[in-house]
């Protein structure tokens, strides 16, 4: 059973978080460009709008990551190791960023509930949103190290 609670969770990591990771560090550049006024705003609108909805989408997907993990550690009968305990911290501080900061401001950038910004408006936005994206996957980064390393770990990694 460990090992198929180990496989959902890494496969979810690997799809929903990834997924995010990739759509979000897009955003910004597409959703300028949709404000722009040139040609190609039309098309850069639309992505931007689809990249949205993959980060949200996976967003809520995501929430099986931690509870894959949860029951993981359970299993192995490590709930209380600090590394696993930093992990769901990182965790959860990475779910806040993304819920409460990055979601938000690409709504802002594609003007639901009101109207969209101009260019001059988004820029502060969109750079904003890239440097929590950023934030974001380095917050993912430390959680992967720290799931491959597992700091006190007996199998000599």
């Amino acid at each position: 059973m460990t090992k198929f609670l180990l496989s959902v969770h890494v496969l979810a990591a690997i799809v929903t978080i990834g997924s995010i990771t990739v759509a979000a560090s897009m955003f910004p550049r597409y959703a300028l460009r949709a404000l722009d006024g040139t040609e190609g705003a039309a098309r850069s609108t639309g992505i931007a709008a689809l990249l949205h909805r993959i980060c949200y989408g996976y967003a809520l997907g995501g929430i099986f990551v931690p509870v894959f993990g949860i029951a993981t550690g359970a299993a192995l009968g490590v709930l209380t190791d600090a590394w696993l305990i930093v992990s769901l911290v990182l965790t959860m501080i990475a779910a806040g960023i993304l819920g409460f900061a990055v979601l938000p401001g690409q709504r802002r950038l594609l003007g639901e509930g009101g109207d969209a910004p101009t260019p001059e408006e988004a820029r502060p936005t969109a750079s904003r949103l890239t440097m929590l994206t950023g934030v974001f996957n380095l917050i993912w980064a430390v959680v992967v190290v720290l799931m491959i390393v597992r700091p006190g770990s007996t199998t000599g990694a």
